[in-house]
């Protein structure tokens, strides 16, 4: 048996600077309604909106102006109620050993871009999304 269903959407939280990109993933998941897609542009404005948001899962560029994706979550491992939260790196860097690196921090996966969304939409139901 999986996971149970859940009641609410998944609050899904994307950091990524590139708008372009943004919006794809946002559009791309807006057919879904067991999920719920917000975006924040650098990692200052993630952390400012964490409270807010309550994140059930993470997705976080590799590649940012202000910091990466790296250091986002191993600051983000250190906040009360975000030890635990599944985290996913996104990046077009996708050598094997950027993949290894990934889930050595602590990342429950790797989606390389261009964006593989029956592969996303595979992940997010495994965490509990009522995603087919």
């Amino acid at each position: 048996p999986g996971p149970a269903a859940r009641t609410a959407p998944l609050r899904l939280l994307y950091l990524e600077d590139n708008r372009v990109n943004a919006l794809l993933f946002t559009e791309a998941l807006r057919m879904h309604s067991d999920v719920e897609p917000h975006v924040v542009e650098t990692g200052a404005e993630l952390f400012e909106r964490l409270d807010e948001l309550r994140p059930d899962v993470l997705v976080l560029d590799a590649h940012l102006p202000d910091c990466n994706g790296y250091e986002v979550l191993a600051r983000l491992r250190t906040l009360p109620g975000y030890a635990a939260v599944p985290a996913y790196m996104c990046s077009a860097d996708a050598a094997p050993e950027d993949m290894a690196r990934a889930q050595q921090a602590g990342f429950a996966g790797y989606w390389s871009k261009p964006l593989d969304l029956s592969r996303i939409l595979a992940d997010l139901g495994r965490l509990g999304a009522g995603i087919h």
